[in-house]
């Protein structure tokens, strides 16, 4: 959530930051909102001067003995219209923090700044995409003989979801050990086994509620002897369990960076992209992603954006796949993200790079929302940073690996980082093939 003190010290300048974002920021209805709260504060600071005068007044003449009933009357309507002010004034709190959740984060300095996808500026690439001597197939016509089964899924549940079967399925599985192993055990991340469902607080902490509540898939949670039922939600990344760790804490200032991972299935209705990517496994409403979440000192964010991106890259260079790093611009971020880099992957059957991570310094956005801090040197409590990424997303990188790797016969070579995961397999086949 935004700092609603910026809000309050210069608003004009917060506007025009959110502009570059393209969020038109609701002045007048902020100042509104803010002078009726000052209205309101004010009006009780003169009530309760005013009780408190006429106490001392009430209190001089019982102590002459003279009758103070008409002043006690006038106290207890004061106090009367004290309670009505103060109920009005938590209201107009509710609202000013409604208000300020529905704000994305401020723009970085260092962020391009740009309208849309197309104003995204590259920063590097890495690898030579393949030349083939035959005819590319995407990773739908590859995987069909290979263990990649939509229809059966499609009869399961619906459209947008996936079955895998024998080998296939295998790499999925290698695919995530790998990425765990490498982060563990090279990155210094903790693994971390969450929850799958949460609360809306752990959604409203990380910025999905209120923003995307269409975006969200829900279950209802029974109330405990005829209680209310509780809406609990899906997570849509892993993001949301790892960071909400932290909130409501104070964390000692020797405990940072806390850095932790976790491979976990997303759940995302996809609202408002119908007709996008309808065919594979590049838009689903499930899937499985390895997550990459730190908790940071405020002056160690910047840096640890640039390693976490470096950390992500990791992975595709030992898959020996063609990728670019982009900065994506103002108009194209994420709502709570501050900066952000996407990662994208070439796909030969498509001649371009599709987003396979999305790494991202959030600063005090969320943590202000979760209440999450650390003791400064000074002891004080002040606002953590936080950062999230994908490391990578698993289905998008199994498909990479399709088509990258896939041979003419049918055959798809596995990466030798992922023999070893593969119990010595270095090769899919298809069905029937020796």
């Amino acid at each position: 959530m935004i700092d609603i003190q910026l809000l309050r010290k210069d608003i004009s300048t917060v506007a025009e930051r959110l502009a570059q974002r393209k969020f038109s920021l609701d002045v007048d209805g902020f100042n509104a909102l803010e002078a009726q709260r000052k209205q309101c504060q004010s009006r009780s600071e003169e009530l309760q001067g005013l009780r408190n005068s006429l106490s001392k007044q009430i209190g001089m003449l019982k102590g002459k003995g003279e009758d103070a009933s008409a002043l006690m009357e006038q106290v207890n309507g004061i106090a009367d219209e004290l309670k009505s002010s103060a109920t009005r004034l938590e209201q107009i709190q509710v609202e000013l923090t409604n208000f300020a959740e529905g704000i994305p984060n401020l723009p970085h300095p260092t962020t391009p700044i740009g309208a849309s996808e197309e104003n995204n500026v590259e920063v590097r690439r890495f690898g030579t995409p393949r030349q083939f001597d035959f005819e590319v197939r995407d990773h739908v016509d590859v995987g069909a003989s290979l263990g990649l089964d939509f229809d059966t899924a499609v009869k399961l549940t619906g459209s947008r979801f996936t079955l895998l079967k024998g080998g296939i399925a295998r790499l999925h599985r290698a695919l995530a050990q790998f990425m765990l192993d490498t982060h563990t055990m090279e990155h210094g991340y903790t693994e971390c086994y969450t929850p799958y469902i949460v609360n809306a607080a752990s959604m409203r902490g990380t910025g999905q509620l209120p923003k995307f509540a269409d975006g969200l898939f829900s279950v209802k949670k029974g109330g405990q002897e005829g209680g209310e039922e509780e809406t609990l939600y899906l997570i849509p990344t892993s993001e949301v369990s790892l960071t909400n760790i932290v909130r409501d804490e104070i964390v000692p200032l020797a405990s940072l960076p806390m850095k932790f991972t976790a491979h976990t299935p997303c759940f995302r209705s996809e609202a408002g992209s119908y007709g996008r990517d309808t065919r594979g496994m590049i838009r689903q409403h499930q899937f499985d992603k390895v997550e990459l979440v730190q908790i940071v000192h405020p002056d160690e964010s910047d840096a640890t954006l640039e390693q976490m991106v470096l950390q992500a890259e990791v992975i595709l260079q030992k898959l020996d796949l063609p990728y670019q790093v982009m900065a994506l611009c103002t108009g194209d971020m994420g709502f709570s993200a501050a900066k952000t880099y996407d990662i994208n992957v070439w796909l030969p059957a498509q001649n371009t790079y599709r987003e396979i991570s999305s790494l991202s310094n959030m600063e005090a956005f969320q943590a202000r929302r979760m209440q999450a801090r650390f003791r400064n040197a000074q002891g004080k409590p002040e606002l953590l940073h936080t950062l999230n990424g994908s490391g990578l997303a698993v289905g998008r990188t199994l498909v990479a690996i399709l088509e990258n790797h896939q041979q003419a016969d049918g055959s798809v070579n596995i990466p030798a980082v992922l023999h070893p995961y593969m119990g010595g397999v270095i090769s899919l086949k298809p069905e029937g093939a020796n």
